[in-house]
């Protein structure tokens, strides 16, 4: 399982059209995804103070699009800090086929950071 952090607004559109494509494919050639020790840090560090957020919980084996696991393309010490030194992470080169999709949970951030949901995958 690897998880997508996104706005609802941004998942809500991707429902309606079939298929979800994140800003960074068009400007980096890919969507940002993290493994479940990376996702709060992430979260922590590039998403502190958006609300609305949605964490998707992706089957990578039901991908359509490539996946590659590559060195963090937004190298920020905190990230590799926080994941044990764990330095590659799953980068989707296409669109999100929306049935490898198994799940949508809201993304809190709390009082000392983002907590992950209770019922992930």
């Amino acid at each position: 399982m690897i998880y997508h952090i996104t706005s609802r607004s941004a998942w809500e559109e991707a429902r309606t059209q079939g298929q979800y494509s994140a800003p960074s494919l068009e400007s980096e050639g890919f969507i940002h995804c993290s493994t479940p020790k990376q996702v709060l840090g992430v979260a922590n560090d590039f998403y502190r103070g958006q609300s609305d957020l949605l964490l998707l919980c992706i089957n990578e084996r039901r991908l359509c699009a490539e996946l590659r696991w590559e060195a963090p393309a937004h190298p920020k010490p905190l990230v590799v800090d926080r994941v044990s030194g764990a330095s590659l992470f799953p980068h989707l080169y296409g669109p999100l086929n929306l049935d490898a999709v198994v799940a949508a949970h809201d993304l809190s951030e709390g009082a000392s950071g983002f907590v992950l949901p209770r019922a992930l995958p």
